[in-house]
């Protein structure tokens, strides 16, 4: 059965959103957004809302971030206690103030011996914290003249220091998400690690039910699909997928904690786009702190809005809106406009 993962996202990958999209019928693991270690060590003053696992405890991946190695080994022993499957290591990302800061990406460009002892550390620490929890890393193909024996080398080398799982973006550095991911790195990669007992997972442009399938008929080795980015613009697209893949809904729970499944529920029924909307804007503000609001919503509704017909104009105003309220009433608004916008039919058959 392919694995649907759900991506981590700043500003995205946490519990209000977790619960929106658990309420259709979510995926059988939630990667958290960044965890920056050497702040979770010091106790900063919101590290707790990046610690909160609803509202599915086991299906939680920590992804962890530092350009400090014992800072990541440290944490370990903080998020063992919080259960989940276990610990992603960020070697993936490239934004600049990352990738500059010495974490993201720069792990996979310092020298190999650095970096795998770096692996080594957090390894060793979840042998003593949690010793069922795996480890898994999260990375691209490296910087724009890599070449492909090298990165194979590497990932080795990773699966030698302890590494169960590698999460693959095949794209550079430096290359955008215009440039189609280069689909032939991830399924050679599984290829090699496959024996090994390694999965390799598939992350990069699925975002509906052809693209989904174009990837897993290029990469038939690789135990599942990430999915990030359309998660937002479609929280149910894991149902979406599982009826085309024709698999089973994991156990879902709705916005309140009601289980339900949500396949079931979501095949040959509408969904409403209004609703869906309104029930973020209400989670953010149960499970996140009122600093966070403007943010988590902007980042939010700047993928949601493209549902609609006039998407680039309620996407304008829901970008301005300063507080909860004013997203409220602008949703609302635009919804007293757009009628026809607000229910979404979604095919009746799986497979469809």
């Amino acid at each position: 059965m392919t694995q649907l993962i759900a991506g981590p996202m700043a500003t995205l990958s946490h519990e209000a959103f977790r619960r929106l999209v658990e309420k259709f019928g979510g995926p059988d693991e939630y990667y958290t957004e960044m965890i920056n270690a050497p702040t979770l060590m010091q106790k900063g003053p919101f590290e707790k809302y990046y610690l909160m696992n609803g509202p599915a405890p086991q299906k939680i991946v920590w992804q962890l971030t530092s350009k400090e190695a014992a800072s990541m080994a440290a944490a370990v022993s903080v998020l063992a206690p919080l259960g989940g499957i276990g610990i992603d290591i960020n070697m993936g990302c490239s934004a600049p103030e990352i990738f500059h800061s010495g974490a993201g990406i720069a792990w996979m460009l310092k020298p190999c011996e650095e970096t795998f002892a770096m692996v080594k550390g957090v390894k060793g620490a979840i042998e003593k914290a949690a010793p069922a929890f795996r480890l898994s890393a999260k990375l691209r193909l490296g910087a724009e003249n890599f070449k492909e024996e090298d990165f194979y080398d590497f990932c080795q080398g990773l699966c030698d220091c302890g590494v169960q799982r590698l999460v693959l973006h095949p794209r550079t550095q430096r290359e955008k998400l215009a440039r189609p991911p280069r689909r032939y790195f991830a399924e050679r990669l599984a290829q090699k690690l496959n024996p090994r007992g390694v999965e390799v997972i598939y992350n990069g442009n699925v975002k509906d039910t052809d693209s989904a399938k174009a990837a897993l008929a290029d990469c038939p080795t690789c135990a599942g699909l990430m999915i990030s980015r359309a998660s937002v613009q479609k929280p149910w697209i894991f149902a979406q997928l599982r009826g085309a893949l024709n698999q089973e809904a994991p156990q879902a729970q709705d916005a309140g904690g009601a289980a339900f499944n949500g396949l079931q529920d979501l095949n040959g029924g509408a969904i409403d786009l209004m609703q869906t909307g309104l029930d973020y804007i209400a989670l953010l503000q149960e499970f996140q702190p009122p600093e966070f609001f403007k943010s988590r919503m902007q980042r939010f509704f700047s993928y949601y809005c493209d549902n609609f017909t006039f998407g680039h104009y309620i996407k304008s105003k829901m970008l301005v809106a300063a507080t909860p309220e004013q997203a409220e009433q602008t949703f609302h608004a635009y919804f007293d406009e757009q009628p026809s916008d607000r229910y979404k039919r979604l095919p009746c058959q799986a497979g469809q």
